[in-house]
């Protein structure tokens, strides 16, 4: 589902009640263990967290217009997505996630390249998506993203 928010609080608004209040915890839970220097924000029609083109100024490569996405999260019809570029591009934070998952959560897994989705909202791992936050600072971030994605 896309919502078009101009805001956080907006996009939380916007979902179904039901779910508003696994969001504003998700939010919570990242903006407590997010690393300094990321923004929070709108992106892509999520609620995102992003490097800002104050601390780099090149932008995504593929839209240099908008600033460096890192993470982020959004209601969809059947699930909570969680976004993490970490687990897309840092090997072994893909592994650690994947074997820390089922200590934190009864449900299998449900992942692709660096989307989690959470079918069942009761069943978030929030002490979990906790840890995972601290794993990159931004200036990690942005040396993994120059070095690995980012096209010369």
């Amino acid at each position: 589902m896309q919502y078009k928010a101009i805001s956080p609080e907006d996009y939380i608004n916007q979902v179904p009640e039901a779910r508003k209040n696994a969001l504003n915890k998700l939010r919570k839970t990242i903006k407590e263990n997010l690393p300094k220097g990321f923004t929070e924000g709108i992106q892509y029609g999520m609620i995102g967290y992003f490097v800002s083109h104050e601390i780099y100024p090149d932008g995504y490569h593929c839209k240099p217009e908008e600033p460096l996405p890192f993470m982020s999260f959004a209601s969809q019809k059947n699930s909570i997505n969680l976004y993490h570029s970490g687990i897309y591009a840092v090997s072994e934070i893909h592994d650690w996630f994947v074997n820390e998952y089922p200590k934190h959560c009864k449900l299998k897994l449900d992942m692709g390249k660096s989307c989690i989705r959470f079918k069942k909202i009761e069943e978030i791992p929030f002490d979990l998506i906790a840890e995972l936050c601290k794993k990159l600072t931004v200036k990690e971030w942005i040396d993994i993203y120059e070095t690995n994605i980012k096209k010369k």
